[in-house]
């Protein structure tokens, strides 16, 4: 039986947490996810998907700093070639630095400079596409996520949600060993901030703390298969909806959930 939810607040969510410690926090995510090879096992369901929604482009709502984007790229480009999709990147707070870097290495990814609200996506910008949420949809309380997943439903062709573990904090350990060693190089190989975040790492345990207070949040903010089910039930037979879990290095379970039109 599934913990129960908690809706607890992540200091990456927080705005007074100043902006090298989200950095930090943010960056050190990606790398794992990078390094750990977390994102690999979400190639053949996202390839199932794009199929059974007949769409070629994504729309990655709630990107963040684009790194699980970029990530997915890269795993999309490897395992399917000349067939990847091409992916736009949106979040309600753009972060343009970011996602210019990301775009420029990697030809399939673009971005939209404005912000866009995840439960209002505009006819522009969700006609034809699928929509993804990556790694996030955690941090939405239950009436956001219903209106995200209520505005894929009427507006796009599908809507892939993936997050790397249960809601567990046992799970959590699996994230450990990348974690711990892209935390500690992330001061080493960030662009910017570098002195700060070198002191918040190797100086204080703050950012070690605080990252592993968030990671634990965020399983425990994490939603189940029935807990999706039971948001998207009031739209009736209209679209069909597929769970399912990945694996990664060492015991890491990933799960992913998503809709097509019927």
């Amino acid at each position: 039986m599934p913990l129960p939810r908690l809706q607890l607040f992540e200091f990456n969510d927080l705005a007074a947490t100043p902006a090298a410690l989200r950095d930090t926090i943010v960056e050190s995510l990606s790398r794992a996810l990078e390094w750990g090879r977390m994102l690999e096992g979400l190639v053949a369901p996202i390839s199932e998907f794009l199929a059974a929604s007949g769409a070629d482009e994504i729309l990655d709502l709630c990107a963040g700093a684009g790194g699980p984007a970029r990530i997915l790229a890269t795993e999309l480009e490897r395992g399917l070639g000349a067939a990847a999709p091409r992916i736009v990147l949106t979040d309600l707070f753009p972060r343009l630095e970011a996602w210019q870097e990301v775009a420029a290495s990697h030809p399939s990814i673009d971005f939209v400079p404005e912000p866009v609200d995840a439960t209002q996506i505009p006819a522009r910008l969700g006609d034809g596409r699928v929509r993804t949420v990556i790694n996030a949809f955690h941090h939405f309380p239950p009436d956001l996520a219903r209106a995200i997943l209520e505005d894929a439903v009427a507006s796009s062709r599908g809507i892939f949600i993936s997050e790397a573990f249960g809601r567990n904090p046992l799970e959590f350990l699996s994230f450990a060993p990348a974690g711990l060693a892209a935390l500690a190089a992330t001061p080493v190989l960030s662009r910017k901030d570098r002195a700060a975040k070198a002191l918040l790492t190797y100086a204080t345990p703050v950012a070690l703390l605080l990252g592993i207070w968030d990671g634990l949040v965020s399983t425990m903010r994490i939603y189940t298969e029935s807990d999706l089910r039971a948001m998207v039930a009031p739209f009736g037979a209209h679209w069909r909806w597929t769970a399912g879990t990945y694996h990664y290095w060492p015991r890491g379970t990933g799960h992913y959930f998503y809709g097509v039109p019927a």
